[in-house]
């Protein structure tokens, strides 16, 4: 409120409208964007590391790793990106209704979407950035451009797996190069002259100084990997652990409202909702539910 005295009103409405098209509607501005990252590191990757490793005689099957991953990855990522999540029509409502029950707490029969004008069947939810509702919706995800649901969250899951094992991979490999350097040139028993003039012996803060000012594409990329695997990781383990106790991003959230409980109960007015979830059906068939979803979509009357 303070700023809108100092910001004109037409730069105001241009910056919301700004935000609104990138978080708020459907856009490519994160897949180029990923699609750019990529290169960058594979470019940095291909044009330096590899071929200081490959004469540094590292082996051949672990230098093309990063590739056969980033196939992978490809592959997963345009699956993900084309598939179906599982957009709820007339034609396959009555047949995904009957796939879960209402649990009574997260979700309500007789909820009517009013964009879709469809009763909501559970674990279902209205995607505002592609205006469907999405069967056993988790998420959309801007990266793929597409909402996650029932029948590709198998691929979004793969897609995951294989960006964080290429980014590991990517790091450890670079992190293994910059080792050998430092080994082969000896620099952990020499020594330095500093400012004020004294001899010193070389530190850890010194060595990556000194690695930085020689390879400074390397290390920042490293850096950047390095970065990008704990952040993938982090999020990888979180889907798993959604994936083992068959739960959505959407319902994990809701259900942070609630407490945990063995006994799913409608508390009386007096005490709150006690939520337990009801989809679990033990780690194989949870994970068997991702990979092979119940039912598949009628397809739509042509």
């Amino acid at each position: 409120q303070v700023l809108s005295f100092v910001i004109p009103t037409q730069l105001q409405s241009a910056t919301r409208r700004v935000l609104h098209r990138l978080f708020h509607t459907r856009s490519c501005l994160f897949v180029v964007l990923h699609v750019a990252l990529q290169a960058a590191v594979f470019g940095e990757y291909t044009w330096e590391v590899f071929v200081y490793c490959w004469e540094l005689q590292f082996h051949l099957l672990l230098l093309l790793l990063p590739y056969l991953l980033l196939a992978g990855n490809v592959g997963c990522f345009i699956l993900c990106s084309r598939a179906n999540p599982g957009i709820i029509t007339k034609s396959n409502h009555a047949s995904l209704v009957k796939i879960y029950a209402y649990d009574g707490v997260l979700f309500q029969k007789g909820i009517v979407c009013p964009t879709c004008n469809m009763e909501k069947p559970a674990r279902s939810k209205h995607c505002s950035f592609c205006s469907m509702c999405v069967h056993r919706f988790d998420h959309h995800c801007v990266w793929v451009n597409n909402c996650i649901g029932a029948f590709n969250a198998k691929y979004f899951f793969l897609y995951l797996f294989t960006l964080t094992a290429m980014a590991a991979t990517i790091a450890i490999i670079t992190a293994a190069f910059l080792i050998q350097v430092v080994l082969l040139s000896n620099m952990m028993r020499g020594s330095y002259i500093d400012d004020q003039g004294q001899e010193r012996a070389v530190e850890i803060l010194f060595l990556i100084q000194h690695l930085f000012l020689t390879f400074p594409r390397i290390v920042f990329m490293l850096g950047f990997v390095i970065l990008l695997t704990l952040v993938l990781g982090a999020y990888c383990c979180f889907n798993l652990y959604l994936a083992l106790t068959n739960q959505t991003s959407n319902e994990w959230y809701k259900s942070r409202r609630y407490g945990w409980s063995h006994h799913l109960t409608l508390q009386p007015h007096d005490r709150r909702v006690v939520y337990k979830n009801t989809y679990s059906k033990g780690v194989w068939m949870n994970l068997k539910e991702i990979f092979k979803p119940p039912t598949v979509l009628e397809r739509k009357k042509k």
